[in-house]
């Protein structure tokens, strides 16, 4: 995909490492999670707003679609104008390794729990786009001292500009340190990414999935063996199997089919 490696410098808050890596497109930072933590505190005190994507194989799937529209564009300009952009998917560095491409792996609800564990503390701001009462209240409990405000979009928010606007007005006059885009993805990205744009919001926002409701226990998240196996997939599909079988047996496996593609043509 042309362009999608190049991440232009007046869009970031703080520089990118020196360099990234190149696969399918995308430009990867090689940081390991205490380093991508540190660069997110970085941004996080900016006057400037920025936002992190973390590509897995859904992610790739939807930057490559077998028919472009009007969404692919914006969710292609949103992962090219990303801050910072690490890899999410143990089957993506998988994929690198077999092009003799090394990629160090920060998995989002890795790096969202870790924050939550180690980072954020008493006079940090965290703003919510997604999820119900009860997430905020179990986030107040289980880690009290940040402080929260929490916006609940409806359903199909893309296809309500309204809605988009409303939470990028939230997110400008909330001034918070952290933002958590917790209603999945492309949505998290493309409205990041007008957050961008609007050139009045602050903070760092992170697309973070369902790595929140992780953290409270309202999902179960796959133990640790399977996610060193690669096999986090597989557990979330048994335990989502109607909402999430045509993602993983259908969909995902069309990154064979774009890693193959990109190989003929030479490029990583």
């Amino acid at each position: 995909m042309p362009g999608l490696a190049n991440h232009p410098s007046e869009k970031t808050t703080t520089p990118l490492p020196e360099t990234t890596i190149d696969f399918l497109g995308v430009a990867i930072a090689p940081l390991n999670l205490e380093q991508a933590l540190d660069r997110v505190d970085q941004m996080a005190r900016s006057d400037r707003f920025s936002y992190v994507v973390t590509p897995n194989v859904d992610h790739f799937v939807n930057l490559y679609p077998e028919v472009y529209d009007v969404r692919t564009k914006a969710f292609r300009d949103a992962y090219e104008a990303a801050s910072l952009t690490l890899c999410d998917s143990r089957i993506v560095r998988a994929l690198a390794r077999f092009a003799g491409i090394e990629l160090t792996v920060v998995p989002g609800s890795d790096m969202t729990a870790a924050l939550f564990q180690k980072r954020l503390g008493q006079g940090d701001q965290v703003a919510i786009i997604g999820g119900d009462k009860s997430l905020l209240n179990d986030l107040s409990r289980l880690f009290p001292k940040p402080s929260y405000v929490q916006h609940i979009p409806p359903m199909g928010v893309l296809n309500k500009p309204e809605a988009i606007s409303d939470i990028v007005q939230f997110i400008e006059d909330t001034n918070a340190h952290y933002v958590l885009l917790a209603i999945g993805s492309p949505q998290s990205e493309i409205i990041a990414h007008k957050c961008q744009q609007s050139g009045k919001c602050s903070g760092v926002a992170l697309c973070i999935g369902a790595s929140l409701e992780f953290i409270t226990s309202a999902k179960k998240r796959a133990p640790i063996w399977m996610q060193k196996a690669g096999l986090e997939w597989s557990f979330r599909l048994l335990s989502e199997p109607s909402r999430l079988w045509r993602r993983y047996l259908v969909e995902g496996p069309r990154i064979f089919k774009i890693f193959l593609a990109h190989n003929k043509s030479g490029k990583p």
